[in-house]
């Protein structure tokens, strides 16, 4: 089965603390790799201020993870994401090649 590069970039709550967030990027990482995938980089890129609020939340903790993995990895990230109560908003691209 052929892997694909994809980019998962995450919103977590702003009251998480960084070592929570840490956490939470570690669970992440744990379901690309239990999924056979690979993850490259992984980790908290910056608390900032969101362009519009979401779920009356003005800013967040951006996590950004660039992993390779077969496409039932994302899927399943993307469904644990969106059942997340620590998540608020999250994206996955496909990267080309």
């Amino acid at each position: 089965m052929d892997n694909n590069k994809y980019e998962a970039f995450y919103i977590v709550k702003p009251d998480i603390t960084d070592s929570e967030v840490q956490k939470i990027a570690d669970h992440f990482k744990g379901v690309v790799e239990n999924n056979g995938g690979t993850v490259e980089k992984a980790g908290k890129w910056d608390k900032r201020k969101l362009a519009y609020e979401i779920n009356d939340f003005k800013e967040g903790n951006y996590v950004l993870m660039l992993f390779e993995a077969p496409a039932a990895a994302p899927a399943e990230l993307g469904r644990l994401m969106r059942i997340s109560d620590d998540i608020i908003r999250h994206r996955i691209y496909k990267l080309e090649d």
